[in-house]
């Protein structure tokens, strides 16, 4: 009986060391998994989990973006200077552009000249800040529009011939019209709800005063200078082991360490990620494709593919801007590297790094994500308003530099607070 007893409690003992074994070689991969590469979709196999549900892509998001616009009719100007696409109030703006890029025609060159002629005839002027791809801002307006032209402002305009007129301009030399399906009755019928002459272009007055002349002429002001809140600004709080997974990194890993500045390093392989205390972070890739975007050609992404999927990356990344919200900035694409830059705006003003940083800024070499840089912002309205500099004092500044755009927004110099200031762009 003693021997049977033996017998019995060495193999209970022989299970559980096997138990407690097997329990230590899923805890090892547990802490490696992210170091894997392919090999952790047969980790989550091995799990039991479904490895393709794992893998599903992030959804992708709606982006929105700040514009001003100028309402033009036979009694003056009616402008706003704060709007977003996705803000209620601009929604028949948006969907009479929409309308127009929806049945624009065959389009071809035209002077600035033809461009200032038809701003000064019954239209609507749109202007997205930054030269945008056309395709983009099409989504944004619920239309269709494969084209992927840049372009910062759009206008709609009566050619006084019973038709509605486009134009482009991108924000530098080259302006575009076309002829759309829009007839004067659809332009008036929106121009006649806004209540004109609260807005001018520097054009406007540039004859009467040289100070207007040296501005760009399409600034834009309001005859009363708008009051915009004091913002209170803070380093986002950031769950680190979130962001790392975010980033393809194994957050229980061991290979953390200071640098001298402070920030937090993180290494994989040949990949890094620098966390500042100030909210900056740094990733660099490494030889291996690990961080990357869903396109269906991994040499080549579309400018759309290569948005849809970024800006889904940068809105988890950006899980608490605060009353903030992010937008595209600008794109930039040379053989197979593509930048895309993402700004920070709060209720249609944006606001600025005082250094001429972005919030975001992601470099793409083919569907690869080689770096990206971030500053984890929160913003918060306060009920403090910002002290700005009456117009004609802002006017005398801008003019030491001719040319120059003049406009309102936000700067950022890593203060806990941001105030509105003029712009000279």
């Amino acid at each position: 009986m003693d021997a049977k007893r033996r017998n019995h409690r060495d193999f209970l003992q022989n299970i559980i060391i096997s138990l407690l074994s097997l329990s230590a070689v899923i805890l090892i991969a547990q802490t490696q998994i992210y170091s894997l590469g392919d090999s952790s979709e047969y980790f989550q196999q091995f799990l039991g989990g479904d490895s393709a549900e794992a893998n599903t892509a992030v959804q992708s998001v709606s982006l929105s973006s700040p514009l001003r616009v100028a309402v033009s009719g036979t009694y003056g100007r009616y402008g706003d200077v704060d709007l977003v696409t996705s803000d209620e109030s601009f929604r028949q703006l948006g969907s009479l552009l929409g309308e127009a890029l929806g049945s624009a025609q065959q389009s071809i060159s035209c002077s600035q000249e033809s461009f200032a002629a038809a701003l000064n005839r019954p239209s609507i002027y749109y202007d997205f800040l930054n030269p945008q791809p056309l395709s983009i801002l099409a989504t944004e307006l619920g239309a269709e529009v494969t084209s992927d032209t840049f372009v910062r402002s759009l206008l709609l305009s009566d050619n006084g011939a019973n038709s509605i007129q486009l134009y482009f301009w991108d924000g530098a030399d080259s302006f575009q019209v076309c002829a759309t399906a829009l007839t004067p009755s659809d332009l008036d019928a929106l121009i006649g709800q806004y209540e004109q002459g609260n807005a001018f272009f520097a054009s406007d007055r540039a004859a009467l005063d040289e100070t207007f002349a040296a501005l760009a002429p399409w600034s834009l002001f309001l005859q009363t200078t708008p009051e915009l809140p004091v913002l209170s600004a803070q380093p986002m709080q950031t769950d680190t082991d979130a962001l790392l997974t975010a980033l393809h990194f194994n957050p229980r890993t061991n290979y953390r360490y200071p640098d001298s500045s402070g920030a937090e390093v993180i290494v994989e392989g040949d990949r890094s990620v620098h966390i500042r205390p100030d909210g900056t972070v740094f990733y660099r890739s490494g030889s291996e494709a690990t961080l990357t975007i869903d396109v269906a050609d991994p040499d080549a992404p579309t400018i759309v593919e290569a948005v849809s999927e970024t800006s889904a990356l940068v809105s988890e990344l950006l899980s608490d801007t605060g009353e903030a919200s992010f937008y595209l900035e600008s794109v930039a694409q040379t053989g197979t590297s593509m930048v895309l830059r993402y700004g920070y705006q709060i209720n249609g003003t944006p606001i600025r790094f005082a250094d001429g940083g972005t919030a975001v800024e992601i470099t793409l070499t083919g569907n690869v994500i080689s770096s990206l840089s971030l500053r984890l912002r929160t913003y918060t309205a306060t009920s403090e308003l910002s002290l700005l500099l009456p117009l004609p004092q802002a006017l005398a500044i801008a003019a030491q530099h001719p040319g120059a755009e003049l406009s309102i927004g936000y700067t950022d110099s890593g203060a806990s607070s941001v105030s509105a200031c003029w712009l000279s762009d």
